[in-house]
């Protein structure tokens, strides 16, 4: 069963909260994050992405930026930006987009879970990116991000956290640039929070990675060194767990992740339609965008016109929680059989678009030549992603997109 730890979180004072909550790390370039950051002193950015203080042409990993992110997170504790909690606490973290609002429970699951896969994954992770999140681990000595899981929604809980959001104001409170609320309240009752971590001890078997799969294998990796390191390790130290946001699934929704494609391989319109044909059925719908209507549905978009294409039946197989996916049909059926792309990791004739930058981005890098076709994609679900993630399969590159995305810097977690 899940372990839940309640700790003592580092947290920002209200009235510059909304400054100092940032964006994730992964979701913004450097120019982006300095462009953000601007005329910020509060900006957590400083500390995720030190590079925003250098020079433009730093190397992002080089040793300067990380003694930057030691000096700026050193800066963020003494002049009380960050300032610890007394007492153990999980604290209750809301999202509210479109009108909708996610209730996350924050605190701190064990890297033990980690690595006897009672916290499930679905994507590989790139050595490179592990060990550059691992440093930044490393040198803060603390989780400045947390990771977004996602649990067996249960009714209790759902109950507890109600009563709570219900009954207080949220500590914080306010819509980010982006337009999402962000809402925060601690859990102070001692007894509400054991109760909590006894049913996440008794009655949630499995946790599952919904984004942020190469922190959460940082976090897990430098709590092993430590454990390795300490001579008197006792497994209750703070490094034996790292800071989590937990969603109950049937809150969550994952949103489209597209596909733009830089050239048809030597193929003319006709052709591509024509081959497409064999394994679709193909509508013309116009210059209207076209959003794909149900699973196995796809749209496209090449030549200032959109296309549905629905995958013929006996071209996939949907006994295959990795087979019946829609980046697994796009990728096979058109990509790999029809373009020759064999590698999403390594070609540098696709890119991936989150749905949440919408379907004229696709037509918008099309129309501008700077890509020849599109590709829409009708989103996975999360059965489809806890399938995958309880069978043991790894799902393809850029298969989810899950926003809100969580801001960074409402709560830190400190490995000591």
């Amino acid at each position: 069963m899940a372990i839940l730890k309640a700790f003592k979180g580092l947290r920002p004072p209200v009235e510059i909260v909304k400054q100092l909550a940032s964006r994730p790390y992964d979701v913004l370039n450097s120019d982006e994050a300095r462009i953000e950051a601007k005329d910020n002193p509060y900006s957590l950015l400083r500390v995720t992405k030190a590079e925003i203080d250098l020079p433009q042409d730093i190397d992002v990993h080089s040793q300067e930026v990380y003694d930057k992110v030691v000096e700026n997170f050193a800066t963020f504790r003494k002049n009380n930006w960050l300032v610890q909690d007394e007492d153990e606490k999980l604290y209750i973290y809301a999202q509210t987009m479109d009108g909708l609002t996610q209730y996350g429970i924050v605190g701190c699951t064990s890297i033990e879970d980690y690595f006897e896969n009672r916290i499930k994954k679905h994507e590989l992770t790139r050595k490179d990116k592990e060990e550059d999140r691992m440093i930044h681990v490393r040198i803060t000595n603390a989780n400045v991000e947390p990771v977004f899981f996602s649990y067996p929604a249960h009714k209790e809980i759902d109950k507890i956290v109600s009563d709570i959001t219900t009954a207080n104001k949220p500590v914080y409170d306010f819509v980010a640039d982006e337009g999402f609320g962000h809402h925060f309240w601690t859990i102070d009752d001692k007894a509400t929070i054991i109760k909590i971590i006894d049913i996440f001890d008794k009655e949630i078997p499995s946790l599952y990675v919904a984004d942020g799969h190469h922190r959460t294998a940082a976090a897990a990796l430098v709590g092993l060194e430590k454990r390795k390191n300490n001579p008197n390790h006792n497994g209750t130290e703070e490094y034996n767990f790292f800071m989590s946001v937990l969603f109950p699934d049937n809150q969550l929704k994952i949103i489209d992740y597209n596909r733009v494609i830089k050239d048809l391989n030597g193929l003319s319109k006709e052709e591509l339609l024509k081959k497409l044909g064999e394994v679709f059925t193909v509508e013309h719908k116009g210059p209207e965008i076209y959003t794909p209507a149900f699973l196995h549905n796809f749209g496209m978009y090449i030549d200032g016109n959109w296309y549905s294409l629905t995958a013929k039946e006996g071209t996939y197989n949907d006994q295959d929680p990795i087979g019946v996916l829609d980046v697994t049909i796009l990728s096979n059926l058109v990509l790999d059989q029809i373009l020759d792309i064999k590698d999403l990791r390594t070609s540098t004739r696709v890119d991936f678009v989150g749905g949440i930058r919408g379907l004229g981005e696709l037509k918008r890098r099309v129309d501008s030549g700077e890509m020849q076709t599109a590709f829409a994609l009708y989103p996975v679900s999360m059965k489809q992603l806890i399938d995958i993630a309880d069978t043991g399969n790894i799902m393809p590159p850029k298969t989810t997109w899950f926003e809100p995305k969580l801001r960074s810097g409402l709560v830190v977690h400190l490995l000591d």
